[in-house]
């Protein structure tokens, strides 16, 4: 099932960028479809629980929030989880746990039990699939991430276009309790995923553990609660400049998709009709995402990919602003396929920024201790949205704020790294990698883990210890 040493410690094994990896990001594409387009997909249902619990649509918000919430809230769990038993097997019960909050809200009495079942038991099953897989993709591609990356994002769109308009006809057959039911049981397919997941396995080091099986348990206890979660990566300035903006643009990045079926429901257009609006968003952002992949890979951009990322931003926030003054159904569609451009490239680039900021390495525990940080917002968000909506009866006021937030973070991220962050030319068309300002110090444990590393040709690095 891949342990804990296998697992994590990979630092001698080099990216394949291809091979098993295409199985791999295949799992990551479906674990990303159902990750973000579920909590977008079950708004077709707000209606009628609406009619049957009789609440308003700040209190049917609340459900796709606490999926996001429970989605990002739980990154520091899934990191120690990740770290300590292999992304494979929490993968696996993280499925299992999915479809099971799905079946039992299908048996719900009140709203309450919706948030308990749909919200923490599915979105705690969701998370426990969407950080591993992103985790194995980043250890899977290197030259080949940006690219990588593009494509697994696409799987929000791509599930976005069918569970939309498939929720419209499960409700309209077996209502919207056996619609849950039944999107219950196509959850289990994050367990196929899941079993996608192989650890990448260095065979040099499989023959020096069989021959040093000396270690006492001990050792290696120390060692694996070592790993656990790194807060280190808290000394980075890009990574707290990179949280802090991420932080403020979830604040507004999620309102538009959930409250866009509700305004043209609003607007007097059928069900349907309305519920076609997600699919035309989902359509495009399936597009935008891999091309953005692609120009983001390209040698000249991926050093400056967080102003990319920052443009993306600014570029959503803009179309939410414009998007308030939609009056019918032709002005919703334009929208939609501007919002589905825009919000397909911050998708396509939010991880990779990530990647390229701490490495490898630390990325277990920095998306994790990201995802933390943002649940915050992503809790606050929609529902303040919706409250807002219940006070005011207008859609434009939801949307400009969510704009504004948008915005907000862009110009935060922007200059930011400009005044703080520096790029190595050199190394970034080669790397993509930003540089920081470095210390007159030389960190001597840094230097023996380098002359410990293996070079390309499999030899080791001469070293006193070596040589001895």
């Amino acid at each position: 099932m891949g342990g804990a040493a296998v697992d994590v410690d990979t630092g001698g094994v080099k990216a394949p960028d291809g091979g098993w990896g295409w199985a791999v990001l295949a799992g990551c594409f479906v674990i990303t479809g159902f990750s973000y387009a579920f909590p977008k997909a079950v708004s077709v249902f707000f209606k009628e629980l609406t009619k049957e619990f009789d609440v308003g649509y700040s209190d049917t918000a609340w459900i796709s929030s606490i999926l996001l919430a429970m989605l990002y809230g739980t990154g520091p769990l899934c990191s120690i989880l990740v770290n300590r038993f292999g992304c494979r097997p929490v993968m696996m019960v993280g499925g299992l746990f999915a479809s099971l909050g799905m079946i039992l809200s299908s048996f719900a009495t009140n709203i309450i039990h919706i948030y308990l079942t749909t919200g923490v038991i599915t979105g705690l099953g969701l998370a426990l699939n969407f950080q591993p897989s992103l985790i194995m993709l980043n250890r899977y591609f290197s030259e080949k991430r940006p690219l990588a990356n593009g494509l697994s994002a696409a799987g929000s769109p791509v599930a976005l276009c069918c569970l939309s308009p498939l929720g419209q006809v499960l409700q309209y057959h077996y209502g919207w309790r056996g619609g849950f039911l039944i999107l219950g049981g196509i959850l289990l397919n994050c367990c196929v995923c899941g079993a996608l997941m192989k650890p990448l396995v260095d065979p040099k080091k499989v023959k020096k553990q069989d021959h040093n099986k000396e270690q006492s348990p001990e050792e290696e206890k120390m060692k694996a609660k070592a790993k656990l979660l790194d807060f280190s990566v808290f000394k980075d300035c890009g990574f707290v400049i990179y949280t802090v903006a991420a932080s403020i643009m979830v604040l507004g990045l999620f309102v538009p998709p959930v409250f866009v079926v509700s305004y043209a429901k609003e607007l007097g257009n059928e069900d349907t009709k309305s519920a076609l609006l997600l699919t035309i968003l989902g359509f495009v952002d399936m597009f935008a995402r891999p091309t953005c992949g692609v120009i983001a890979g390209l040698k000249w951009v991926r050093p400056r990919c967080v102003y990319l990322f920052s443009f993306a931003m600014l570029f959503n926030g803009i179309t939410d602003l414009i998007g308030s003054q939609s009056k019918d159904y032709p002005s919703l569609v334009v929208f939609c396929i501007f919002f589905g451009i825009s919000y397909g490239m911050v998708g396509a680039l939010q991880f990779e920024v990530l990647m390229t900021i701490v490495g490898t390495e630390k990325f277990s525990s920095a998306i994790g201790l990201v995802l933390l940080m943002e649940a915050i917002a992503v809790l606050v968000g929609p529902p303040s949205a919706g409250r807002l909506l219940d006070a005011t009866h207008n859609y434009m006021t939801i949307f400009l704020l969510a704009g504004c937030e948008v915005v907000l973070s862009a110009v935060v991220l922007a200059t930011c790294n400009f005044l703080f962050i520096k790029i190595a030319p050199e190394l970034g068309a080669e790397r993509g990698e930003e540089v920081r300002p470095k210390s007159v110090m030389v960190n001597t444990q840094e230097v023996e883990r380098f002359l410990k590393e293996p070079q390309p040709n499999g030899s080791m690095a001469a070293s006193p210890e070596t040589c001895l």
